[in-house]
């Protein structure tokens, strides 16, 4: 049931090398259609990522090289120490972001979802146990998941959470689902198995809400409880 990175990550990366020049970075970038690209060394392990805000320090902080004492503004070195340091850069070795953020192949794609959150990243690169790269996985590979059809979503809660999770008697169980939202009716023995069945279609890829109508023969939640 679990979707990993390796289920949703681009194979096909652009990437560059650190010795990659300045205008072949920005070349990679517009062509290969990505704001961002990772280094790699000659064993394909990824040394850090350049991205399109790490091309424009150069921009952002080129008049200090044409007026004598000037600074940036001190949101922009604050916000980029290293600033002045990448607008002199001219290889991908000089202005990229070292230690990138990577995630496992074999990861949840909630956990990658995280990570970027926590990290404040738009993508991630994808390596194996060496460190070397096997892909790259965005948010908008992540939000193609909401893009899954109403069958296939309602095919997979019939097939792996009512007749393969739930270890009970689900033939009273009817799934509707209409644009992501999923609609479970019907009956079930207890009321905690029903909560459990809701909970669990809530987890499935894809759905974006649970309308849970579903009712019982036997109110155990009281039992549990106790």
């Amino acid at each position: 049931m679990k979707t990993t990175v390796r289920d949703v990550m681009t194979r096909d990366v652009v990437t560059v090398t650190g010795s990659t020049p300045f205008k072949d970075i920005a070349l990679a970038l517009i062509e290969g259609g990505v704001s961002a690209v990772p280094v790699l060394d000659d064993d394909r392990r990824v040394v850090g990522v350049v991205s399109e805000a790490d091309l424009l320090r150069k921009e952002e902080f080129r008049e200090q090289f044409y007026r004598e004492g000037y600074r940036p503004p001190l949101r922009a070195r604050l916000r980029h120490p290293k600033g002045r340091e990448k607008a002199a850069g001219d290889t991908a070795a000089e202005l990229m972001t070292s230690s990138p953020v990577t995630v496992p192949p074999e990861a949840p794609v909630a956990s990658a979802a995280r990570l970027m959150d926590s990290r404040d990243v738009k993508r991630l690169a994808v390596v194996d146990g060496e460190g070397r790269l096997v892909g790259v996985v965005s948010r908008r590979d992540l939000v193609k998941l909401f893009l899954r059809g109403d069958e296939e979503i309602a095919a997979e809660i019939r097939d792996d959470i009512l007749d393969r999770a739930l270890w009970t008697d689900t033939s009273g169980v009817t799934v509707e689902v209409r644009r992501g939202v999923v609609t479970l009716s019907g009956w079930m023995e207890r009321r905690t198995e029903a909560a459990i069945a809701a909970r669990m279609t809530g987890r499935v890829h894809g759905v974006v809400d649970v309308v849970d109508r579903l009712t019982w023969k036997h109110d155990d939640s009281r039992w549990e409880a106790g």
